[in-house]
């Protein structure tokens, strides 16, 4: 009933979603014919991100990226630092909090110790105060950029969710887009994500049919993969159970994938909503608690999402003592087609070094 309420309210506000695709279209076309400049910087830079808002996997490919490239390439990232305390740029060191730069960054950060991380609303500022502290940077990786005509990154990556594609989104507020769907065209690869592991040959046809893909854009489907659970402390591993009970404590934007997969894999889940990107205060670790507490099962735990997991571990003392798991997931590209993904990113690099004389 909610839902339905919600759905006809947002229809309501239609003119205001014409006006907001009006004022996009104006701006793109002002940086389409130079009028706004977009700078340009001499390495290459791969830029992820979306149409809509929510949450279509950019964190996971992002990471995804970075375990790619980064055994290879001094990697740096760059992310707005979404719902952090903080201005301006941030560069992550060994005392970075989640508060300072929001918790993507810092779960990439510690993920990734070797990995310069970075966070700054303004990109085009933001970029040269990173090479001037990392001045061997070799790669850039843009989170959550696509909209930020200011700056051209050689590579752009292009997300769509399986269950709403953007070419059956509406623009906000009475859809989810923020971008003009035209703005498709500037990727050179679109992923699908979230598809469903047996996405079949037919659906993948129809789907690259509805997204109007390009001659110059590449396509791929990827499904969500799950790793092993491990303790938000010590790292020790789960495995999850079919007798297990869980208790499932998540401010993500989207949890209905992780919801259908414990739905799956284990004999009951109850469910704890925070809203996307929540702080996490004193009083809802008691709450949680207290909630663990009234499950009456001999193989029960808590599991979260690495998201929420840095938002959680200020309070390392009380988790120690909880059995309370983080749940890993990755991008798993469907057809037999990741080596060919791998290949387009590593051969973008490789021609744009060739290209600007740069030695490999």
């Amino acid at each position: 009933m909610n839902q339905f309420f919600l759905k006809s309210f947002r229809i309501l506000l239609f003119p205001f979603s014409c006006l907001y695709a009006v004022i996009i279209v104006i701006r793109n076309f002002l940086y389409n014919k130079g009028i706004f400049h977009a700078a340009t910087f001499n390495l290459p830079i791969i830029c992820v991100g979306n149409l809509a808002v929510g949450g279509t996997g950019k964190s996971p490919m992002v990471e995804y990226l970075i375990s790619l490239l980064h055994n290879n390439y001094a990697v740096a990232t760059l992310s707005r630092g979404y719902k952090r305390k903080t201005k301006g740029y941030i560069l992550a060191n060994n005392n970075t909090t989640a508060i300072e730069i929001g918790d993507e960054p810092m779960q990439f950060h510690l993920k990734f110790p070797d990995v310069a991380v970075a966070v700054g609303e303004h990109r085009i500022i933001a970029i040269p105060q990173l090479l001037q502290d990392k001045p061997n940077t070799e790669v850039i990786v843009l989170d959550d950029a696509y909209q930020h005509r200011a700056i051209n990154a050689g590579l752009n990556i292009l997300l769509t969710e399986f269950s709403n594609l953007y070419c059956h989104d509406f623009y906000l507020p009475t859809g989810d887009l923020r971008d003009v769907k035209s703005s498709a065209d500037r990727a050179q690869i679109i992923i699908v994500t979230k598809c469903p592991e047996n996405l079949s040959e037919s659906e993948r046809r129809k789907i690259t049919e509805q997204l109007l893909v390009k001659p110059h854009q590449k396509i791929f489907f990827t499904t969500i993969g799950y790793g092993t659970a491990y303790h938000i402390t010590n790292n020790g591993q789960r495995q999850i159970s079919s007798n297990d009970e869980v208790l499932l404590v998540c401010g993500i934007a989207n949890p209905e994938p992780l919801k259908q997969y414990l739905h799956q894999n284990t004999h009951t889940y109850y469910f704890q909503s925070f809203p996307d990107h929540h702080i996490f205060s004193i009083d809802d670790l008691k709450e949680i608690e207290k909630r663990f507490s009234k499950i009456d099962h001999p193989s029960k735990y808590i599991l979260t999402t690495e998201k929420d997991a840095v938002r959680l571990l200020k309070f390392r003392d009380v988790l120690e003592n909880l059995p309370i798991y983080v749940l890993p997931i990755k991008p798993q590209f469907l057809f037999n087609e990741q080596a060919t993904f791998d290949a387009a990113i590593i051969s973008f690099i490789h021609n744009y070094n060739t290209n600007n004389g740069e030695k490999e």
